[in-house]
């Protein structure tokens, strides 16, 4: 996200209460929360990214210190990031209260608090009632120690105050504070919003239904669809939004409730007009996906879903405590391709379950799903990250490996250990990070958005083919990749992974992509930057995938 054109020095003369500090890929809606419920008591609210260089934060900061800085935290192997940062404020005398919330933090604030002296407190769980509260208390200069929902070191011991109960009612809470321009896919900008909060699944895996089955209050809560409605059109009028991405942990589609709700958000999107002059993006389980519900959903706006398939191996899920079957996950994609909606997932080829033989099923899984060229193959290894059923057990296990930042595990096969570190390298231009994967996920999912938000495109189905053809291709390089590799290394032959020759492989791939994408959209250019689109492409250039 871009931030907004900078404000006059009279409009920023005041001194912030708050600043909110994390990252802004997308928005940070969690931080965006925040900052419009202090802002609605009155208070001055800066957010800032993260990713700026400490120094600069520094010296923006110190001219006006704030009463509180507060840092967004998601995935504990960027605390070192938050660390030098907090140490660079603290070193430039910066004497602002220090406070630090999010998933890890919460569940783990026995453990980043004495790692990380600089903070003064954790705010525990969703902290919409719990930081105004304590900021408030600093401000008037009374005691804040016994604000719920808190955590904070004494005499060398972590204190936690009793937990504060979730919001109960997310329409009570004010539209999420965006101080940015949004980021754009084929041209049309895009923003995240919420439905809802809350999973009521349990994955070993995840710290999403920990974090809230931990604390007071009701696991998954959703707004109403006429509220949901109401920010979609605010969205749209002020900043064109075209394309929307609900970053609910799980949209809640499930039981009969779910099957209301949606057919209610259903008839409003047709009946407001969006279901026709935008469209909109999901993560779901598998099971969720019905052909009818679907195809209504489709034909509302959906162009996009992500599923956390994870594993196609039954003891991969079963370890990962998925509550699903092969054939469920299968019959979804199935579906979803018939339905001619554009899918992406979450899938995990190596898990503390694994040996060699269930690696190879998993990418017999993969080519079963994206064999045709439907989707990029993508996988990552299982971490165990704090907070996790998954941790806790393999700490039982004796098999938890790294240290705060790393965490890992070893392999119940311990030939696996080095077999993936060699296969990471050789996989490092496919998918991490801006690996092709990732290039060509964004490739597909901009096209099916033009497709939708403009008809009739000039060499769609030719474009549509001879992207699907690369990434079959693409697919089954990799695919044979772990497969002969694995073959090999369990048999003691190292030579089959070979980075070099994954790199050189990649650059002429992207080479095509890029080529492929920037002839689609310079023959559609016009057409693009129509009416429907005024703002639209910024360029024949590819740009980071949206999920």
């Amino acid at each position: 996200m871009r931030p907004l054109p900078r404000k006059s020095e009279s409009e920023t003369a005041l001194t912030p209460d708050v600043v909110l500090i994390g990252y802004q890929d997308q928005g940070n809606l969690g931080m965006g929360y925040l900052a419009a419920v202090l802002q609605q008591q009155g208070r001055v609210v800066e957010m800032l990214d993260i990713r700026d260089r400490a120094e600069s934060l520094a010296a923006r900061l110190i001219s006006r210190p704030p009463l509180v800085v507060g840092f967004s935290f998601i995935f504990q192997y960027f605390l070192p990031q938050y660390r030098h940062l907090a140490k660079v404020l603290r070193s430039v005398g910066i004497t602002s209260h220090f406070t630090i919330g999010g998933h890890y933090p919460t569940l783990c604030h026995d453990e980043i608090l004495p790692n990380f002296p600089e903070l003064d407190s954790v705010v525990r769980y969703e902290g919409e009632l719990t930081l105004p509260e304590l900021v408030d208390r600093l401000s008037a200069g009374k005691d804040w120690h016994d604000t719920p929902g808190i955590a904070y070191v004494r005499d060398g011991k972590v204190v936690v105050s009793e937990p504060r109960p979730l919001v109960h009612d997310l329409d009570s809470l004010p539209l999420p504070f965006r101080p940015y321009e949004p980021e754009q896919i084929g041209g049309f900008k895009t923003l995240p919003l919420l439905a809802s909060r809350g999973c009521a699944r349990r994955c070993s895996f995840c710290s999403i239904h920990t974090f809230y089955r931990t604390a007071p209050g009701k696991v998954v809560r959703c707004r109403k669809p006429e509220k949901i409605i109401e920010e979609m059109l605010h969205l749209q009028s002020r900043f064109g939004i075209k394309v929307f991405l609900f970053q609910d942990d799980d949209f809640p589609l499930w039981g009969n409730a779910g099957r209301r709700w949606v057919d209610e958000l259903i008839d409003r999107l047709h009946g407001s007009g969006l279901a026709h002059s935008a469209v909109w993006k999901i993560s779901c389980r598998g099971e969720y996906v019905e052909p009818e519900l679907f195809a209504r959903l489709r034909d509302a706006g959906l162009f996009l879903i992500y599923m956390g398939i994870e594993s196609g191996v039954e003891q991969g899920l079963k370890i990962l405590h998925k509550q699903m079957t092969i054939e469920q996950n299968l019959a979804a994609v199935r579906t979803i391709k018939e339905l001619g909606i554009q899918f992406s997932y979450g899938f995990m080829l190596f898990d503390p379950s694994s040996s060699f033989e269930s690696v190879r099923e998993n990418v017999a899984f993969l080519r079963k799903i994206v064999g045709d060229g439907s989707g990029p193959a993508t996988f990552c290894r299982m971490l165990p990250y704090g907070g996790t059923p998954i941790r806790d057990l393999l700490a039982k296990e004796g098999r938890l490996r790294g240290d705060l930042t790393h965490p890992d595990y070893e392999f119940l096969d311990t030939r696996l250990n080095e077999y993936y570190a060699l296969l990471y390298r050789a996989m490092t231009p496919w998918i991490h990070n801006d690996g092709l994967s990732n290039e060509l996920n964004y490739a597909l999912d901009e096209f099916k958005a033009m497709q939708r938000l403009v008809p009739g495109l000039e060499g769609s189905l030719v474009y549509d083919t001879g992207l699907r053809s690369l990434i079959r291709e693409v697919n089954e390089r990799l695919f044979l990749l772990v497969e002969e590799s694995s073959v090999a290394f369990e048999h003691g032959d190292r030579s089959v992974i070979d980075s070099a020759t994954s790199k050189a492989f990649c650059d002429k791939a992207r080479t095509r992509l890029v080529d492929m994408r920037n002839k689609f959209v310079a023959e559609n250019i016009y057409r693009l930057m129509g009416p429907v689109n005024q703002d639209c492409v910024s360029g024949p250039v590819m740009a980071p995938q949206i999920h």
